[in-house]
């Protein structure tokens, strides 16, 4: 197994490279960028941005229109004719783009290599530290979530299985696909219509994740405030989730059921729950587990934009979107850097989690 794990760290190098290197290449190509983006806010055309322009606004408030506008400096960029060609190379010099794409791709890879992030450009703040502010919003939404859904989801799936048919089966179905079928945001805003003060009751807090004064409250009672706070935007997220691991177990429990193994063991008179648990889970939760690191991933960074806007709450979800709206490209490919990683770190965690249900499972004589 030893080997193995280092072929799979091995083979993550290349893996990350090339996630980087597709998606670099593809913003080079994107219309747009930081140096627009300052040029749009400076002439007064900026009106889809989300973020103000911070950080070295004193350079900025510098440029002058100057009558070399039409250089083949200020020509590269929409809305720059008109400003000095001098102030639009420093621009490009602040942002890294004065040198060739080649040269800032290394550069870039070489300071990922030591989990260096580099700096926002519109914030002021290190890529790493921004993250890092972020990041407890989309754990609490993240793991909550994954630790609800798994919780019901799986004891549910194997009632369901148990009692395939049945009208307790029937009913439970119907539910989870209606629950499928409602977006989350859309169930966000209903849960605040009626229990957030909207039109009905006001029994949640409607933003945060926390009250004010809280770190003044005792322990106990900081622990109630947070899970107050994470009523509503937990059931939000969590209702499509249930519907995929739901019966995603009901139906390989189903398969392994059906087998041989469990009309011997039945045979040999052990009880119901000791084939289940013994002997059925075991090869049933295979698909469950390899499908926990896409929902993992999805839990803590891709899922949580809509409902982090609704909630007003400030995580990497609501941080990514503005990121890519603003053209501020250290922050987007730095996250994508760290994304990256653990999807690949959670397929390996995945795969050892396998050898650990099932014994049997021998990646190692398989590539041999």
């Amino acid at each position: 197994m030893g080997a193995y794990i280092l072929r799979r760290v091995a083979l993550m190098i290349p893996t990350l490279i090339g996630i980087m290197a597709i998606s670099f290449a593809i913003v080079q190509f994107a219309p747009g960028g930081p140096v627009e983006r300052v040029i749009a806010q400076l002439t007064g055309t900026d009106v889809g941005a989300t973020a103000r322009v911070s950080g070295g606004g004193g350079d900025f408030a510098g440029a002058k229109p100057g009558g070399a506008g039409g250089s083949d400096v200020s020509s590269k960029y929409r809305g720059a004719q008109g400003l000095d060609p001098e102030f639009i190379k420093k621009l490009e010099k602040q942002f890294g783009f004065d040198k060739p794409p080649l040269e800032r791709f290394l550069g870039m890879m070489r300071n990922y290599a030591v989990f260096d992030l580099g700096e926002s450009y519109f914030r002021s703040i290190s890529v790493g530290r921004l993250v890092a502010e972020k990041l407890p919003v989309s754990m609490s939404l993240g793991l909550w979530m994954l630790l609800i859904s798994y919780g019901v989801s799986i004891p549910l799936g194997v009632a369901k299985a148990v009692a395939d048919g049945e009208r307790f089966d029937v009913w439970t179905s119907a539910a989870i696909i209606v629950g499928y079928a409602i977006p989350g945001f859309l169930f966000g805003i209903l849960l605040i219509v009626l229990f957030a003060g909207g039109s009905f009751w006001n029994l949640f807090p409607l933003r945060g994740l926390t009250s004010e004064g809280w770190t003044q409250m005792s322990w106990g009672a900081r622990i109630l405030d947070y899970l107050w706070h994470m009523v509503l935007p937990i059931t939000a997220m969590a209702l499509a989730a249930f519907a995929t691991t739901t019966l995603l177990t009901k139906n390989s429990f189903l398969d392994e059921i059906r087998k041989q193994y469990v009309v011997t063991a039945r045979m040999k008179g052990l009880s119901e729950n000791r084939v289940l648990y013994g002997h059925v889970f075991r090869n049933a939760m295979l698909l469950v587990i390899a499908g926990f690191p896409g929902a993992f991933v999805h839990a803590f960074f891709g899922g949580s934009l809509l409902i982090e806007t609704i909630f007003s709450l400030d995580g990497l979800g609501l941080l990514g979107f503005e990121s890519v709206v603003n053209r501020d490209y250290p922050v987007v490919f730095g996250t994508l850097w760290v994304f990256s990683l653990m999807g690949l770190l959670l397929n390996l965690v995945s795969d050892l989690t396998y050898t650990w249900v099932d014994p049997r499972i021998d990646f190692e004589a398989r590539e041999t």
